[in-house]
């Protein structure tokens, strides 16, 4: 079936982990006949966590888009997680999402999840709504948690209902505007009248929406402050404006496992949400076709892309331009997505949510357009990882098996970043937190067949020399026939010109042949591969050959050659250092955590405060610390914060190590020499 744009809905639900998203998305199908059981989390038989890993640790880890039909309204519900390492997920969801329903538990309130899906949603100028969870559990407690959201966002958090509460339990919801109420039995909901004991506190809470319409306009600013109030009608005419322009939040309350709440939330979605927007402006129903790709699944069997188009409309077999690539992508068959269902339908309609499968050319963030208009739209920018493992094999050999394994992976999840790193000759994987990278190598063993270990990857130190020095190098070596000579005298000394060595010669009287200074000098470069205290590169440093001999029959490029490498390995008198990464550190984080995280920096990571910045209740820090220090600092900066704090750190320079440093790193080369 098709739909008009007007009449599709795209919601996302956000919040912390364990706060019911899950379980809202499952009682929203269950209650209009999409599903014949309510699923759950905990018995693995939801609709939105399907995957194996979900299954297992009982937790979304991908963002899962479903849908259903609601009084001939088409809602599209995209669950994100909770947890943080999968943030990647949220950011997907918002590109493509018209409004964002925070979930936070009635138990909990205010949490570091709320907070992080409010910024979330503000940094993408999207609509909010909150719904209030798990008001039927014990210790719940509705208007705890409304006040403490309120305190944190302010007065646009507006309550659309309230539960009521018999025998310290919640048993139905009062609707504030229309001012009727509902008890539920079994599942079953059935009106009532509204209880006396709760009149005055809906009749404040009305006002309190009353007051929040009246400010959508000045006509209903002006009716409201000659009167004080105003009627149903003029708040529902209110509450679209209100919602889309982002002064009014509107706050539910339920309970998902009762099916408490679920339909009042749901007229509210197709009677006030927003329909689909790009960018802050309606879809264009008539314009030429153009989607954008939010999210690849891919697996051993094939992936599937999807898609919200923002343009035109999709139908089978079309052909569409990659904007990105150039490429021709011929679409197959076109779907609707029903977690990990696909629906084939005739039609995706403008705003709406769909997938294609087998496209050759396509990934997350690419726009598909008419060919003869060919504009990509905005892409989707993950946060830079920040969490980084070295990634091997457990049996030697499959090093190709794991870097296919997780390229495959990587079409999934556009927010882990693999590299190849040359110099440590370890294959790096980049993350947001541990719980990623561990799904990540769950995922390779389940999908691909490939067991892998995570170590901590290698730091690439480099060594210099601080004073200068002349050294000798002397190579003979007699045997039958041709025999093998070269003799150097090499004066080395530290530079700031670079940090490749500079090479010079200096030679008088012809001692050394012009034709062996190559020799020597490649001699020489081979060698700064490998400093001489723990074999790390050598840098600044310059070597002017000035002296030496040969022998007219058994001198030869390569006997010059081992000669320079004898002269450098008399460098370990030079007075040879390690140098050590240093990066700058910006970490924001709320007020409250500041002297913890000063202390952390310049006591346990031997950083060096450099300024901070307030803005907004948070602090920026910056400072320069050595990048040996940092491997755990994004999991101990979660728990140093609750989650609430973020930091970049990019390399800026190298500087001296100290000597009880020098000395640790000197002693684990060793040890990884003699393995």
């Amino acid at each position: 079936m098709s739909y008009a744009t007007k009449d599709i809905r795209n919601i996302a639900l956000l919040g912390h982990g364990g706060n019911g998203k899950s379980s809202l998305a499952e009682s929203i199908l269950f209650l209009t006949g999409v599903t014949d059981r309510l699923g759950s989390t905990a018995a693995g038989n939801s609709v939105s966590d399907y995957d194996a890993e979900e299954i297992r640790r009982q937790i979304s880890i991908s963002a899962t888009t479903m849908y259903t039909e609601y009084q001939k309204t088409k809602i599209n519900i995209i669950d994100t997680p909770g947890y943080f390492d999968f943030a990647g997920e949220v950011v997907e969801a918002l590109r493509v999402a018209d409004t964002g329903i925070i979930v936070v538990s009635a138990k909990d309130g205010l949490n570091v999840g709320a907070e992080k899906a409010w910024k979330s949603l503000t940094d993408a100028s999207l609509p909010k709504a909150v719904y209030i969870s798990k008001i039927d559990e014990e210790h719940a407690d509705y208007f705890s948690a409304l006040s403490q959201l309120r305190e944190k966002f302010g007065p646009s958090l507006s309550p659309m209902a309230a539960p009521i509460v018999e025998g310290g339990k919640a048993v139905g919801i009062v609707d504030i505007v229309a001012r009727k109420a509902y008890k539920y039995n079994g599942g079953k909901r059935s009106e009532c009248p509204v209880p006396a004991d709760m009149a005055d506190r809906v009749e404040e809470l009305y006002n309190e929406i009353a007051e929040n319409a009246a400010g959508t306009s000045e006509e209903l600013m002006e009716k409201y402050l000659e009167t004080m109030e105003l009627s149903a009608d003029e708040i529902y005419g209110a509450l679209s404006t209100g919602i889309a322009e982002g002064e009014i939040v509107p706050v539910f309350c339920g309970s998902a496992t009762a099916g408490m709440g679920t339909l009042e939330l749901l007229d509210a979605v197709k009677n006030f949400f927003p329909a689909p927007h790009e960018m802050g402006e309606p879809v264009n129903e008539n314009g030429p076709t153009k989607a954008i790709v939010y999210k690849t699944i891919s697996d051993q069997f094939g992936r599937f892309s999807l898609f919200k188009v923002i343009s035109g409309k999709v139908t089978p077999d079309m052909t569409l331009t990659n904007a990105r690539s150039g490429a021709q992508e011929k679409l197959g068959h076109v779907y609707y997505m029903q977690g990990k269902k696909n629906v084939e339908v005739q039609e995706i309609c403008c705003g709406d949510i769909g997938a294609v499968s087998k496209l050759s050319d396509t990934k997350t963030a690419d726009t598909l357009c008419d060919a003869k208009a060919v504009e990509a739209a905005p892409g989707i920018e993950f946060a830079t990882p920040c969490y980084s493992m070295c990634i091997a094999p457990k049996t030697k050999g499959q090093e190709d098996k794991v870097a296919q394994g997780l390229n495959r992976l990587n079409e999934e999840d556009r927010s882990f970043t693999i590299t190849n790193n040359a110099e440590t000759k370890q294959m790096v994987i980049a993350g947001a937190g541990d719980i990623q990278l561990d799904v990540l190598c769950n995922k390779l063993k389940s999908k691909y067949g490939v067991e892998v270990e995570l170590s901590p990857a290698r730091v690439p130190y480099r060594e210099k020399i601080r004073k200068p020095l002349k050294a000798h190098g002397r190579h003979k070596k007699q045997s039958g026939g041709h025999g093998q000579f070269g003799d150097v005298w090499i004066e080395f000394e530290p530079q700031e010109e670079q940090e490749d060595m500079i090479f010079a010669e200096n030679v008088f009287g012809g001692s050394v042949p012009k034709n062996f200074f190559p020799a020597v000098e490649k001699g020489l470069r081979e060698c700064c591969q490998k400093g001489v205290l723990a074999g790390y590169p050598m840098v600044y440093l310059k070597a002017t050959l000035y002296d030496g001999s040969y022998h007219p029959v058994d001198s030869s490029e390569m006997a010059f050659k081992t000669a320079a490498g004898l002269a450098y390995k008399e460098l370990i008198n030079a007075s040879p250092v390690i140098l050590e990464p240093i990066g700058l550190l910006k970490v924001t984080i709320p007020d409250a955590n500041m002297g913890d995280i000063m202390s952390d920096i310049s006591s346990k990571r031997r950083g060096t405060v450099m300024g901070m910045n307030a803005e907004g209740g948070m602090q920026t820090v910056e400072a320069e610390v050595p990048m040996a220090e940092m491997s755990s600092y994004a999991i101990d900066l979660r728990s140093m914060t609750q989650g609430r704090g973020s930091f970049t750190l990019e390399f800026v320079r190298y500087a001296e190590a100290p000597a009880n440093v020098q000395q640790k790193i000197i002693d684990e080369a060793k040890a990884n020499a003699d393995e």
